[in-house]
């Protein structure tokens, strides 16, 4: 069984408190790894370690900070088939997810940053013939970075390579679910000769390590990615404090079925938008709403590809449809199945855990889910639930499908399928959404906002809105008179 160490000034350290927790395999439910239980000693170490490296890395010039993070990008890539691997072991994801999204992206996570802060401007205004203002961009300083377990690399590198690139020190800690690619990370930050405190990368709980780094007054910002609940209360405690905070919260996200679509493409890329890392995305579409013309062409289709998910072994290539990430998340998934048949939904496909044969009878397994017959403002669908479970839905107006889909709490993204360009345009300009994709799902260019409205966070990342959210500007007036 591995045993993972915390990375602090350049080093593998064991956790102060001396104790360790089990990391347990999805796909087995049986333990793996042992995480550190770290503390507050521990985060104050690494603090202690980010203030003695914290003038050399800011003061290092953009172009070598930038080559030692495309060194770390090389050894990604080098690195892809075990941390594809370890990602599906310690996620339950199948490995081909991994291998193709998770870690690729990863990699270029930490190569778009290391390159476009070599690009970044600063801004000069002239006043006319007596000043000129121009505007310095500088780190903060040290930087907070928790992340989420659903897509444990790819969000990990996300948070912390603008910061890093920014010339900031960071104290990390990855979700204590799935610590494993963090671990590997740690030793190429190593092999790569990123100096010693200017990563810190701390495992544990939140409410240990995650509280102490929100807590420490001399962590000036804080990027988080997970629940509205802990982000509530996490700005509860940053705000009084005044640190800087980028919060990417929950989503229910609508997908909206127009009579007009591309049939075909939106049937396939909704069932990819409901049920990719069996619906552990924050961008996953969990309320589907159909035109009541097509409606139940738009149903059977998509019933007819939700059959040909078979939930599998994550370890095997060919499997598209993996475990649930825990038993505690498994758990709440089928409670909001209960909770929908309650509120009067008819299931249409799965509902159930699955008991897999030989050595996966205890992983975390259950079926896609499809639900139809609930109310728009019903509990199931208000809720962030997580998992592979979505609802269906038919409207008949604009305006009915936009309040609808506006009516939760959350923010985040929606899709909109329809080949009508005015309609696409209405319909995305109403919707409140951080995020909307016409006809597509999950493209992304690294250089556009990312983020939600209401619940769904505070703040964006991605692009220069994550250059700029790392550093402080100051304006310097010259008198030219």
């Amino acid at each position: 069984m591995e045993v993972i160490q915390n990375y602090i000034n350049g080093q593998l350290e064991d956790p102060s408190s001396g104790h360790w927790f089990d990391s347990v395999n999805p796909s087995t439910g049986k333990a793996f790894a042992k995480v550190p239980d770290s503390d507050s000693e521990d985060v104050s170490r690494a603090v202690k370690s980010a203030h003695a490296a914290l003038d050399g890395w800011m003061n290092m010039p953009t172009s070598q900070r930038a080559d030692i993070l495309q060194r770390l990008a090389d050894l990604i890539a080098d690195n892809k088939e075990l941390l594809a691997r370890t990602e599906s072991q310690d996620n339950g994801k199948p490995v081909s997810l991994a291998a193709n999204v998770d870690i690729p992206r990863a990699e270029m996570n930490i190569r778009f940053f290391a390159t476009s802060v070599i690009h970044f401007a600063s801004e000069s205004h002239a006043m006319e013939n007596h000043a000129i203002n121009y505007t310095l961009r500088k780190p903060i300083g040290i930087v907070g970075c928790i992340s989420p377990w659903n897509l444990p690399l790819y969000l990990f590198t996300w948070k912390i390579a603008p910061a890093l690139a920014a010339g900031n020190c960071v104290i990390s800690k990855p979700s204590e679910v799935t610590p494993m690619t963090a671990w590997l990370f740690s030793k190429l930050c190593q092999q790569a000769g990123l100096p010693p405190g200017v990563l810190s990368i701390i495992h544990g709980y939140g409410h240990k390590v995650g509280a102490a780094i929100v807590e420490h007054p001399d962590i000036k910002a804080i990027s988080f990615t997970g629940g509205t609940t802990t982000g509530a209360k996490i700005a509860a405690i940053a705000a009084p404090k005044f640190k800087k905070l980028s919060l990417e919260l929950g989503g229910k996200n609508a997908g909206i079925i127009f009579e007009d679509c591309d049939f075909d493409k939106a049937v396939i890329t909704s069932i990819q938008s409901c049920f990719a890392n069996q619906g552990q995305i924050c961008l996953c579409t969990s309320r589907l709403f159909i035109e009541r013309g097509i409606y139940h062409r738009f149903k059977d289709a998509f019933l007819s590809k939700v059959k040909e998910l078979h939930p599998g072994n994550p370890a095997d290539p060919t499997t598209r449809f993996g475990a649930i990430v825990s038993k505690e998340q498994l758990e709440k998934v089928l409670f909001y199945v209960e909770l929908a048949q309650q509120e009067g939904g008819r299931m249409l496909a799965g509902g159930k855990r699955l008991i897999m044969d030989g050595e996966l009878q205890g992983g975390f397994f259950m079926e896609p889910t499809v639900i139809e017959g609930l109310s728009a403002t019903c509990r199931s669908n208000q809720e962030e639930i997580f998992g592979p479970i979505v609802t269906l839905q038919p409207f008949d107006t604009e305006d009915e499908v936009v309040a609808h889909a506006n009516c939760t709490q959350y923010g985040l993204a929606a899709c909109i399928w329809t080949e009508n360009l005015g309609r696409a345009h209405r319909i995305a300009n109403r919707l409140q959404t951080g995020i909307v994709w016409v006809n597509c799902w999950l493209v992304r260019d690294l250089r556009t906002p990312f983020g939600g409205m209401k619940s769904s966070g505070v703040g964006r990342e991605g692009g220069w809105e994550a250059i700029r959210f790392f550093t402080e500007p100051k304006n310097v007036c010259v008198s030219t008179i």
